[in-house]
C-alpha cells in the first residue's frame, strides 16, 4: 500500500473540501478496511479531519458494514446516530436522527478496495450533492492506485 500517496492525496483533498464555511464537508474519516482479511485484523483510522473519532466506536461501525446491517440498524459516529436513507453498490447515504442543527446533518459512506470513506455534511439536498461530489473526488483519486 502506498501510504505516502494516500497521505498526500488526503491532505490536498481535505484542505479544499473540509471545513465549516464554504466547504462541502464538515468532517471526514478514512478507515483502513479489508473485507477479505482475517477477523483479527482490526481496521484503523488512516486519516481524519474535522473530528476526533473513537477507534472503539469505529470498530462497531466497521462491524456494522461487515455484517451488512445497513437496512436493519442505525450506526453511530461520535455522538450522532445515523439512519441509512439510500444504498448503492459501493456506497450509502444516511441522515443523522439526533442532530440539533436546523437543516440536519448527513453522511456519505463509500467503500473502496482498501478503505472506507465517511464524509459528513450539514444541510439537506444541495449540501448532500456537494458532499457526494467531494467524496467521489477522493475515492476516484484513490482508485487510480487501486486503493
Amino acid at each position: 500500500m502506498d501510504w505516502a500517496f494516500v497521505h498526500k492525496t488526503w491532505d490536498k483533498w481535505a484542505s479544499t473540501n473540509i471545513g465549516y464555511s464554504g466547504h462541502p464537508l464538515k468532517a471526514a474519516l478514512l478507515i483502513n478496511y479489508d473485507p477479505t482479511g482475517p477477523s483479527r485484523l482490526l481496521s484503523t483510522i488512516a486519516e481524519q479531519e474535522g473530528m476526533r473519532a473513537n477507534p472503539i466506536e469505529l470498530s462497531h461501525f466497521v462491524d456494522f458494514i461487515k455484517q451488512n446491517k445497513l437496512q436493519t440498524e442505525l450506526f453511530i459516529i461520535g455522538s450522532n446516530q445515523y439512519l441509512i436513507t439510500s444504498i448503492h453498490e459501493n456506497w450509502f447515504s444516511a441522515r443523522c436522527i439526533n442532530t440539533s442543527k436546523p437543516a440536519g446533518e448527513g453522511a456519505i459512506v463509500i467503500q473502496t478496495a482498501a478503505y472506507i470513506l465517511v464524509a459528513m455534511y450539514e444541510g439537506s439536498i444541495g449540501p448532500a450533492s456537494r458532499a457526494m461530489a467531494a467524496a467521489d473526488q477522493l475515492t476516484w483519486q484513490l482508485g487510480r492506485k487501486n486503493l
